[in-house]
């Protein structure tokens, strides 16, 4: 079995935004070789997220509309307990917790198993710093 490993490193400059990974992802299970197996794609923070979905603004813009009513962002201690810590990111971590931390896709004949609409985002909750993304592929 082959193994194949990739770190991305994103800086989202608002606090909350959505990069489109599916070309790295894609070019990643290519520089790996192999043909049938998985690609795990993993947000390495605990204020950001993995997902597929449609690469469609209005969506993206609902999503955001709607984590924002889920979660609203307020750096107070009061809304949310997390920031008496003395952080202000306690709905970013609950976005987080929505959105999801990980996606797992099927290699078929040595690319990403898709569907027709369907792209691989990075979800930043809690941006302006360097964040990290892990690929890892698995198969034959």
């Amino acid at each position: 079995m082959k193994s194949h490993t990739k770190y991305l490193t994103f800086t989202v400059p608002e606090r909350m935004g959505f990069e489109n990974v599916t070309s790295a992802v894609a070019s990643e299970v290519r520089a790996s070789g192999v043909q049938e197996g998985m690609c795990l794609v993993n947000a390495m923070h605990i204020t950001a997220s993995v997902f597929i979905n449609d690469d469609e603004p209005g969506l993206h813009e609902d999503y955001k509309r709607w984590l924002e009513w889920l979660a609203p962002y307020d750096a107070s201690p009061e809304r949310y307990r997390h920031n008496r810590t003395g952080e202000d990111n306690g709905d970013a971590h609950h976005k987080r917790q929505i959105m999801g931390r990980e996606v797992v896709v099927a290699i078929t004949n040595g690319r990403l198993d898709l569907g027709p609409w369907e792209q691989i985002f990075y979800g930043e909750f809690d941006g302006r710093r360097p964040k990290r993304v892990l690929i890892k592929i698995i198969g034959e």
